[in-house]
């Protein structure tokens, strides 16, 4: 479970060094740091569910998400987030993996996301089209259908099968509110491929 160090210091509140009791514990191996601040009590906790924690507001996208969907077949091997407002990727590298965090617009930021919840964790992770979405925005802009096609074929290795089995109508509304030409793209693709 994640804990702030005022929790910690609120649950040791009866010891005489609450923030000594606090070191000691990450001495032993009973809380790991996790980023300054922040805190976990199990070594074997599922390092997605610490992403929000470590960054907010955020939620799991772009690479990450696309593998877990089985969308893109390279494992990502950073925890990939979407955040707003930030101006500046971030990049954490913790004791139960690399962290990144890229925004996105502030207006298509709260459509499209997931909430799960798992075991004493919960975290939020785009839905595939999202992620799709989120991630032709953080590339650079291609010139025409051609570069497009072979930017999702080629390039992202999208099986062009599990493309068009995608929520077309999910990518239809996301795609406009990015203001990207990626995403102009995108929009464009999906409506001439809808029959």
């Amino acid at each position: 479970m994640v804990f702030s160090t005022g929790e910690l210091v609120q649950k040791y509140k009866n010891y005489v060094d609450a923030k000594g009791k606090i070191r000691r514990l990450v001495e032993k191996g009973e809380l790991i740091p996790i980023v300054r601040g922040l805190y976990e009590d199990d070594p074997n906790a599922e390092p997605s569910y610490l992403a929000q924690w470590i960054y907010s507001p955020s939620y799991l996208s772009f690479d990450y998400a696309l593998y877990v969907y089985d969308l893109i077949p390279e494992a990502s091997y950073a925890y990939t987030s979407a955040t707003f407002g930030k101006r500046k990727k971030k990049t954490y590298n913790t004791a139960f993996g690399l962290y990144t965090y890229q925004d996105i617009p502030r207006n298509v930021y709260p459509y499209g996301i997931l909430g799960k919840t798992d075991l004493n964790y919960s975290y939020q992770i785009a839905a595939c089209e999202k992620a799709l979405c989120d991630k032709l925005y953080t590339i650079k802009p291609v010139k025409n259908m051609k570069e497009f096609r072979y930017l999702l074929f080629e390039d992202l290795r999208i099986d062009e099968e599990d493309f068009w089995s995608l929520k077309m109508e999910d990518i239809l509304f996301l795609a406009p509110l990015y203001n990207s030409t990626n995403l102009d793209f995108l929009f464009r693709f999906a409506k001439g491929g809808i029959k």
